[in-house]
């Protein structure tokens, strides 16, 4: 089949958006003269038409802004209302609900999971301290501390020996006021 010819592949211009539609009309449809002239009354009516409705929505908008300012509505006070409602909206969505159960939950076993983690090191550090090695560590800090600086106190702890053993040798380290002096 070539083209023009009646069939499948025949194909007919299409007019493009904006394109005239009467430049797009093929000879063989030639529209009369006064058909034409009733296209461009109709063209014109329609774009007056759209003028008009263009004016009636600027003067409406115009009314609708000094409404709200009356009413003393704001452009952020509207703003915060749609963001307000569209967070509603959002919430009230079943994969927002199915979401939040699921963090929950996971939430819930974290917090589950660290409880225990710091259950298992409190127990830890309790068999370190009851361990043979720390208790012979301790035992060497005390006997230090009462060589140099006397008798336990009753009710003394091992932070209470680091500390006193630590003063105790900065004390002794200290040089005598008649050493800093100098001689004539």
């Amino acid at each position: 089949m070539e083209r023009g010819e009646p069939g499948l592949l025949r194909t007919d211009p299409v007019p493009e958006a904006g394109e005239d539609a009467a430049a797009t009309i093929s000879v063989t449809e030639t529209l009369s003269e006064e058909e034409q002239e009733e296209l461009r009354s109709e063209l014109a009516k329609v774009e007056e038409e759209i003028q008009t409705l263009s004016q009636v929505l600027a003067a409406k908008e115009k009314h609708l802004a000094e409404i709200k300012r009356k009413l003393g509505i704001s452009s952020l006070q509207e703003l915060r209302q749609n963001i307000a409602k569209g967070w509603q909206d959002v919430t009230a969505t079943p994969a927002y609900k199915k979401t939040s159960e699921t963090l929950s939950q996971a939430g819930q076993k974290a917090s589950a999971a660290f409880a225990s983690v710091g259950s298992v090191i409190t127990k830890k550090l309790e068999d370190v301290k009851n361990s043979p090695t720390f208790k012979s560590f301790e035992e060497k800090v005390e006997n230090l501390k009462s060589k140099v600086g006397g008798p336990k106190p009753a009710g003394g702890d091992f932070g209470d020996v680091l500390n006193s053993t630590a003063s105790a040798s900065a004390t002794a380290t200290e040089p005598l006021p008649e050493q800093t002096r100098a001689g004539p």
